[in-house]
C-alpha cells in the first residue's frame, strides 16, 4: 500500500512486460527482413558468384569468331553476361529459368508462330536438337505468341518437330528482358549460352541450324574454346 492507501504494483512488473515487448518487435524485424530476401532482388553475394562465373574468355571468343563460316556466319561471339536468370515456362506449365540446364551448352532461341523467319528455322532447330542433343547440350526454343498454345502446339505437329519440348512465355517478358540487354532486336532472336549459363554468341535473325557449320559453333561452345577445327 502507498501512503494514501492504494495498492502498489511491483516494478519487476513492468520490467517484465517492456522486455515482453522489445523481443517481439526484435522477432517481427527478422520475420519482415526473411519475407524481403526470399525471391526478392539479386544480393551482392549473387552478383559475385555471378561475376565470378561469367568472366570474359578471350580463348573462347576468338574460336567462335573462326567457327562464324557458311550457315553460321552472322553468329557473333558477344561480351559476357549472366543469363541464367532469364525466365519462361516449361512444356508442364511451370516457371524455370536457364539454371535449370546447368551443366549443359544450351541454344535459346526465342520464336513466334507469325514469325515468317521462325517458322522457317524451326525444323532445322529440331534436327540441331536431334543430331547434338545429349547430355551436355540442348536446344531451348521458347515461344511468344501472347495467345492460346493451341496455334504453337498445332504448328509444331503440322511441321513434325518431335525433338522440342514447348518452352513458352506468354507475358514476352524473357523477350523484353533479352531486348533490354541488347540481345533481341526482333524474331527470330538467338542466345548460345555455355553450362555455366553465361552468354557467348548470339544472331539475330536465322540461321541454318541443321548444318554441320551449326554444329561445329555448338562444339566450339560447349568446348570452353578448346575445340581443334
Amino acid at each position: 500500500m502507498d501512503e494514501k492507501g492504494r495498492p502498489t504494483r511491483p516494478m519487476g512488473r513492468y520490467v517484465f512486460i517492456g522486455f515482453a515487448i522489445l523481443l517481439a518487435f526484435t522477432a517481427l524485424l527478422y520475420v519482415l527482413a526473411m519475407v524481403a530476401g526470399n525471391g526478392g532482388a539479386e544480393t551482392p553475394d549473387d552478383a559475385d558468384r555471378a561475376a565470378a562465373r561469367c568472366v570474359d574468355k578471350p580463348d573462347l571468343a576468338q574460336a567462335i569468331d573462326d567457327a562464324r563460316v557458311g550457315e553460321v556466319a552472322g553468329v557473333l561471339a558477344s561480351d559476357t553476361q549472366d543469363l541464367s536468370d532469364l525466365v519462361f515456362n516449361g512444356p508442364d506449365g511451370a516457371a524455370m529459368t536457364l539454371a535449370d540446364f546447368s551443366g549443359k551448352t544450351v541454344l535459346l532461341n526465342l520464336w513466334a508462330t507469325w514469325c515468317v523467319p521462325c517458322r522457317e528455322e524451326m525444323p532445322a532447330l529440331n534436327q540441331l536438337q536431334t543430331t547434338r542433343g545429349g547430355e551436355d547440350f540442348e536446344v531451348v526454343a521458347v515461344n511468344i505468341d501472347t495467345g492460346s498454345l493451341d496455334k504453337p502446339r498445332e504448328f509444331l505437329e503440322e511441321i513434325s518437330v518431335t525433338a522440342l519440348p514447348l518452352y513458352y512465355d506468354s507475358s514476352t517478358d524473357v523477350f523484353q528482358e533479352m531486348k533490354k540487354r541488347g540481345l533481341a532486336l526482333g524474331l527470330p532472336a538467338t542466345a548460345i549460352v555455355d553450362a555455366e549459363g553465361c552468354l557467348r554468341a548470339q544472331i539475330n535473325g536465322p540461321a541454318e541450324w541443321a548444318s554441320d557449320e551449326a554444329v561445329r559453333m555448338v562444339d566450339v561452345v560447349a568446348a570452353g574454346g578448346g575445340q581443334e577445327g
